[in-house]
């Protein structure tokens, strides 16, 4: 009898840790969808924040991506998110057309959207979201080429390791605009693999070999085509400089063989993604304006941003997280967190 006591009560207690394990935190689920692949990096930083978002907030966070990068299947991912019912989704546009439908599913279950990384505050409207979180990449394209431009630059290849990512071409289009130069004969579509774009990057310096400067659009790109150029024998005589942050690009930083990097804060995006969707729930609110005045009265948010030395710029769509430029002269304020929270 007490044997039989003793197996029911042991199975009772499972059943409750394994509700507990499945139910929703108190102050909701949320889930963050990214297009980025398993071997992209720079997700990394996001992925710590929604972490630290979770804590602060008392909220339980997903990250759900495709392994591979394949927008279809975060097309799919959306569509799972949809069915879950999660208390808030949010999610980079990397192609509005794919991504428009599974979004239209969620909006309509009434789940709140919040939009970050890749895409505009219109088409992130368009997508019903509360709001924007993301760095403007033409703008940010066009600043960092018009700091080439005063630097001497009159030409550039783009190594584009994303071209299927409309805010990948915004970067390029910018910066070649600022110098004046077409966008599209200056860029190569270098795919991911770090030989293909270091062998990419080789080639079209041979075969171009006035090109005074060469733009990466992160981690993924910059790293191979700066073996490129030592290979060459050019780093730190081509103008290189690079969208984002690594260990790598800090020490490149360092060494004067990068000459900046174009920061936009990804900790922001994921950060406050969470914190937004988070408050929304709370205050039963979808006002972008509450949302953000509720965010910036935060003590726990106040304090990441003072460690970590983060600078939001609060805007009418939401968050502009950059761009923020790291030279040598203040590469060492970010290098602590290169890579983790910066």
């Amino acid at each position: 009898m007490r044997t039989r006591w003793l197996l029911a009560l042991v199975l009772a207690l499972a059943a409750m840790v394994a509700t507990a394990a499945d139910a929703p935190s108190a102050g909701g689920r949320y889930v963050l969808v990214s297009h980025a692949a398993d071997s992209d990096v720079w997700w990394n930083t996001v992925r710590n924040a929604i972490r630290q978002a979770g804590e602060d907030f008392g909220v339980q966070v997903d990250y759900r991506n495709p392994p591979d990068g394949d927008l279809a299947d975060m097309a799919r991912l959306l569509e799972v998110a949809a069915a879950r019912n999660y208390d808030g989704v949010a999610f980079d546009i990397a192609d509005y057309d794919v991504l428009s439908r599974p979004a239209a599913r969620i909006a309509a279950k009434g789940i709140p959207i919040v939009t970050i990384n890749s895409g505009t505050p219109q088409e992130s409207a368009k997508l019903g979201a509360i709001m924007h979180i993301g760095q403007p990449e033409y703008a940010a394209g066009k600043a960092a080429g018009e700091r080439a431009r005063a630097a001497g630059v009159t030409s550039f290849v783009c190594v584009n390791h994303y071209a299927t990512n409309a805010a990948s071409f915004q970067r390029c289009r910018g910066f070649a605009d600022a110098l004046g130069v077409d966008a599209r004969k200056s860029m190569i579509d270098s795919g991911v693999d770090p030989v293909v774009v270091r062998s990419k990057t080789s080639a079209y310096l041979r075969n171009h070999p006035g090109t005074r400067a060469v733009l990466a659009l992160g981690p993924s790109s910059a790293e191979p085509a700066l073996q490129a150029l030592r290979r060459m024998n050019l780093a730190g005589k081509v103008y290189f400089c690079t969208f984002d942050l690594s260990p790598a690009i800090i020490a490149g930083i360092r060494s004067g063989e990068i000459a900046f990097a174009i920061d936009q804060q990804p900790y922001l995006q994921g950060y406050v993604a969470v914190a937004a969707l988070a408050i929304a729930h709370a205050r039963h609110t979808r006002d972008p304006a509450m949302i953000l005045a509720a965010l910036k009265a935060n003590p726990k948010f106040q304090a990441r941003l003072k460690t970590y030395g983060l600078d939001p710029a609060y805007v009418d769509s939401g968050v502009n997280t950059g761009p923020s430029f790291v030279t040598r002269d203040n590469v060492d304020v970010v290098a602590r967190y290169a890579g983790q929270f910066r």
